[in-house]
Parts: structure tokens; sequence; C-alpha cells
């Protein structure tokens, strides 16, 4: 609010001050009403009439520049609730995904941890099975040895049969334990590589996710501060119309007041030409009907004097007599 009226002005970082305490706002209204009320009228003169009108458009003006500072302090506080929102959601979004960012070596960290125990696991199950197995293949030996033992004692044919079922029990309890071996470690590197896969395609879908927040965020952020300064140029310009609008009802009240004081003052004055033609014109009345009747009494004097045989003092008296209405029957016509 950098504009100066020739009365009062308001810089922009004391505004909320001015409006929000009295002790700010008084002294300001005070020093304009002591500026107008110092004006001593004079109607007498066009300059005097042109001070009076200057001075009520000042005030005018002041006026307008107060209330408009006011406005444009309430359109900047009811945005400020949308810019600190709109920077909270940013801060949220933003440091979401710095915090994926940075947490995505231990995630990947504990997903091959999670893969190393899966195939752990899976080397103690077949470490498992691979005993009992062999506590099994132990077992069959002890009988086998027993059973040959007894079969000593029985024919050769029979003994070469034993041997043979033993020695292919042997070769398919091997060929298992290496199948389960195979199949135990094939198992667990396909769970760990799946769960690998599906870390790297959820991390990615994240990731590409907070990008889109991001790239959203930065456009609702752009757009939000693009809203934000349309809305303050439209406010703007609206107070700079209602301004301008409030400036020129001003002048026209001041020009009416200004007219009215110029349209009474010359009543006055036609007022007071008027009677001193009135004046004038009856002294004037008086001057002629004084002058008129000077010429009446001479030409009567003269004719006494003329006519009869009395003196020019008698005529006078004569004259004087007729004027005050002493001599009955008799009227002079002016």
């Amino acid at each position: 609010m950098s504009e100066v009226t020739d009365l009062v002005v308001i810089e922009k970082q004391n505004a909320m001050a001015v409006f929000t305490t009295k002790e700010q706002l008084d002294p300001i209204i005070e020093a304009i009403e002591k500026e107008a009320r110092s004006l001593v009228p004079d109607l007498s003169t066009k300059k005097g009439r042109d001070a009076i009108a200057s001075m009520a458009h000042k005030v005018a003006r002041s006026k307008t520049y107060i209330d408009n500072a006011g406005k444009y302090l309430v359109a900047e506080l009811k945005a400020l609730p949308k810019q600190i929102d709109e920077s909270r959601r940013i801060v949220r979004e933003r440091l979401d995904a710095l915090k994926d960012e940075v947490r995505r070596p231990l995630t990947e960290w504990e997903a091959e941890q999670e893969r190393i125990a899966a195939e752990k696991a899976a080397e103690e199950e077949r470490l498992r099975i691979e005993a009992e197995e062999k506590a099994a293949l132990e077992a069959l030996k002890k009988q086998v040895e027993t059973d040959h033992e007894m079969a000593l004692l029985m024919n050769d044919a029979f003994d070469r049969d034993a041997m043979a079922k033993a020695e292919e029990a042997e070769r398919q309890r091997i060929a298992h334990e290496e199948e389960l071996k195979r199949q135990a470690a094939e198992q667990a590197k396909r769970e760990a590589e799946e769960k690998a896969e599906r870390e790297r395609a959820e991390a990615a879908r994240r990731e590409a996710e907070l990008k889109l927040k991001a790239e959203q965020a930065e456009r609702d952020r752009i757009a939000a501060e693009q809203k934000a300064e349309a809305d303050k140029k439209a406010a703007s310009e609206k107070a700079e119309r209602d301004k301008q609008a409030a400036i020129a009802e001003e002048q026209r009240k001041a020009q009416e007041a200004a007219d009215k004081v110029r349209r009474e003052a010359e009543a006055k004055e036609a007022a007071r030409l008027a009677e001193e033609k009135r004046i004038a014109d009856e002294t004037a009345k008086r001057e002629a009907d004084v002058k008129h009747r000077k010429i009446v009494g001479t030409d009567i004097v003269n004719a006494l004097t003329a006519n009869t045989s009395i003196t020019r003092e008698q005529a006078i008296e004569v004259l004087t007599a007729l004027k005050d209405g002493l001599v009955p029957h008799a009227k002079i016509n002016y």
C-alpha cells in the first residue's frame, strides 16, 4: 500500500496493527479531522470556495484509501490458509517419498535376508531329511547285516538277492536324497527370486506412484499459486475499480457541494446587488423627486413674484404654507 494521499499514508507492514488496534487507527482519523477542521471557510471569493471543495475531496480520498487498505488486507488473509494447506500437502508427499528413498537400501537388504533365511530353512529341511534317511539306511544296514548273517545259513542265491536289494535300496536312497536337495534348492531359489521380484516391483510401483504424486503436487501447487495470483489480481483490480468509483462518487459529491456553495454564494451576491440596485433606484427616485419638487417650487415662487406684488421671501412662505397643507382647498400637484 504505497499510495499516499494528502492527509494519510498506511505502510503495508503496519496495516495489520492499524486495523486491529484502536490506538493505531484513532490518531490517523484525528489527524485527518484536525487538518480538515483547520480550514477557515471563506465563501466571499472563488479561491475560498475552491479551497473548501478541495478539502472535502481530500477527506473523501483519505476515506477511500483507508477502506481499500483494509480490503487488501482482508483479501491477503483469506488467501493465507489455502497457501498453508498447499505447503503442508507438499511437505507430506515429498517427505514420504524421501522416507521411502532413504529406506530403500534397508528394504532391499531385508528382502535379501528373508531370501537367505528361506534358503537356510530349505537347507536345514534337506539335512533333516538326509539325517532321517541316513538313520533309516543304518537301520537297513543293520537289518541287512542281520539278514546276511542269517543268509550265511542259507544258499548263495538268497544271499546275492538280498545284497542286490540292499544295493538297489541304497541307490534309490541316494537318488531320492539328491532329488530332494535339488527340489529344495530350486524351491528356495524360486521363492527368493519371486519375493525379490515382488519387492522390486512394489518398490518401483511406490516410486512411480510417489513420482506421479510429486508431479501432481507440483502441478497443483503451480495451479494454486496461479489461482491465488489471479484471485489476488482480480481482487486488486476490483478494489481499484471500487476505489476509482468511490473517488469519482466523492468527487461528484464534492463538486455538488462546491456547486451548491457557489450557487448559494452567487444567490447571496445577486441578492446583495439587487438590494444595492433597489437602494440606488430609491435614492435616485428620491433625488429626482426632490429635484422635481424644487423645480415646481421654483416655478410657483417665480409665478407669485411675477403675478403679484409680494416679495420673493413672501412667495417662499406661501409655498411653504401650501406644502405644509396650511391653505384650505389648495394643493400642489407635482
